[in-house]
């Protein structure tokens, strides 16, 4: 049988807004059949906090902290927690529910989907594998994560490596489709990300930030040489085509899908209302 062709994007170093307006784009086009399910990489420019849907700023952010990083900063459409992206290879991934090969429920889709980074992963040579929460402790901290850090939260088949987190994921479903993007860390610089958030007070992020080192880890800690940006878009582009059995084709934005993505960047993802909306 002939595996199905999904469309692949490479679509660089873009901003913030951009980024999450293209997301949103593919999967309103996915909804309208006007292009098939599709797998996006990308990186940020600059490098960017991006919080989740449900977050609330004023509470969880240090905005100023942000700024004077020079760091970009936006809300995503899907839930989860803050990530800081710089280092990574970032990828979205866009399917309808109705595909036959996803699972109804979002964990089983979220596990469907992800088995294409665990094997890219393993195209890494790095021994990755899915944990899922066991204790009624774990999957407490599911339904209230004590942090606002994202790799510092639990999730339902967490990729692992060494029995730490390597790979950072949220998904939401609208209009019949399903978008997962995440991120997948080559390298992490701690501190940055811990001095982006509002703690009770010092001890409290001494702490949590001791513990992250046990739970989160980035791939170049794993590795004995340098793993590249070039290197890990190559190993889960083939790592996507194993994990989901299918052909993945490279495909350009035309000019009015750029022009599009453009103005829902600037009209929705660059305005305040959506950004500082909680």
């Amino acid at each position: 049988m002939a595996k199905e062709v999904w469309r692949f994007i490479d679509s660089g170093y873009c901003s913030p807004s951009f980024n999450m307006a293209l997301d949103e784009a593919l999967l309103d086009w996915h909804s309208e059949g006007k292009i098939p399910p599709t797998i996006r990489f990308y990186g940020w420019n600059p490098p960017t906090l991006s919080i989740g849907y449900f977050q609330k700023v004023e509470k969880e952010i240090d905005l100023e902290a942000v700024k004077r990083h020079g760091l970009g900063f936006v809300r995503r459409p899907t839930g989860g927690r803050g990530v800081l992206h710089d280092k990574e290879l970032t990828y979205s991934v866009i399917v309808s529910e109705e595909h036959p090969d996803m699972p109804k429920t979002v964990t089983e889709a979220y596990r469907v989907i992800s088995q294409g980074i665990l094997e890219g992963f393993r195209f890494l040579g790095l021994n990755a594998y899915f944990a899922v929460p066991r204790t009624e402790e774990e999957k407490a901290d599911l339904r209230s994560p004590r942090s606002a850090v994202c790799f510092d939260a639990p999730s339902w088949y967490e990729l692992v490596v060494e029995g730490r987190k390597i790979a950072g994921s949220a998904q939401t479903r609208q209009k019949g489709v399903i978008l997962q993007h995440g991120s997948i860390l080559l390298d992490l610089d701690e501190d940055l990300l811990f001095s982006l958030f509002k703690y009770p007070n010092e001890r409290v992020k001494e702490r949590l930030q001791r513990n992250f080192k046990n739970k989160a880890v980035a791939i170049n800690e794993l590795t004995d040489r340098k793993i590249t940006i070039e290197e890990a878009k190559e190993a889960f582009y083939k790592g996507f085509e194993k994990g989901l059995d299918i052909v993945l084709e490279p495909y350009t934005l035309s000019s009015e899908e750029l022009e599009y993505v453009h103005e829902l960047a600037r009209t929705k993802y660059e305005s305040d209302e959506w950004n500082f909306k909680r």
